[in-house]
């Protein structure tokens, strides 16, 4: 299989996108250890959304729960809804997703580069995180979890080079669609998708990035809701075609 750029393959890190806010970072406020009887239960839903991957993904999220809040990137405050809020929140654009290769931008704790990663092994994924601790994590945890359909570069979305041009680029609580569309507009290949992750405003921020719209050519702008009636939150999804 052809992988993207240097920097060794293989990582994932936590991100707070059920979408809320877009500052891409770690999840909640880091802290000590929080009482694991707080870690919310696996919702009887996930075996479903991830299908034969589950206990990939239950592993993944035992290492978020346990050692991603000791490095900080994940607060203790987001432990009773990490499933719901986090993990379920990604898988959710899986289907979304189609052969070929995507990257993930700010992947942070590896929501939802990881997550998608395990749910869609037949899709190929560079995770791009210029933090170093980060990047640290995501190889680890794609190592540890044998995800061979995973690369890990360290860099800036605005100054990465890849190898090839991406399919389709995904987001999530990175920053405002007015920054994220330049940002990873040159990274697609013509006809290539942005499907990024977003919050409740995320129409306003439509309205806010209409120049930044109109200057990456993209056409097929749409707002997607994915899960009601499935999780407590409905996840929102930007996704745009560059022409």
């Amino acid at each position: 299989m052809h992988h993207p750029s240097a920097e060794d393959r293989r990582t994932p890190t936590v991100n707070d996108s059920s979408a809320p806010h877009d500052s891409g970072s770690d999840i909640g406020q880091a802290g000590s250890i929080g009482d694991l009887e707080s870690v919310e239960a696996e919702p009887a839903v996930a075996s479903a959304l991830f299908g034969h991957q589950i206990e990939l993904a239950r592993r993944y999220t035992s290492n978020l729960v346990t050692r991603g809040e000791e490095l900080g990137l994940i607060g203790p405050l987001e432990l009773p809804r990490i499933w719901t809020r986090h993990i379920l929140n990604s898988v959710l654009v899986a289907p979304l997703l189609r052969p070929g290769l995507v990257g993930d931008v700010g992947s942070g704790a590896g929501l939802p580069g990881l997550v998608l990663a395990i749910a869609r092994p037949d899709v190929e994924f560079v995770l791009i995180e210029p933090m170093e601790r980060r990047v640290d994590w995501l190889r680890d945890q794609a190592a540890e979890l044998d995800l061979e359909n995973v690369t890990v570069v360290r860099a800036r979305a605005e100054e990465v080079r890849l190898d090839r041009p991406l399919g389709q680029v995904t987001a999530r609580a990175v920053t405002a669609l007015s920054k994220l569309i330049p940002m990873t507009a040159p990274l697609l290949i013509h006809e290539g998708e942005m499907v990024f992750l977003k919050g409740a405003r995320v129409a306003d921020e439509v309205t806010a990035a209409a120049r930044q719209i109109k200057k990456a050519h993209l056409r097929d702008v749409e707002i997607i809701e994915l899960g009601a009636g499935v999780l407590p939150e409905i996840t929102r999804v930007f996704r745009a075609t560059v022409d």
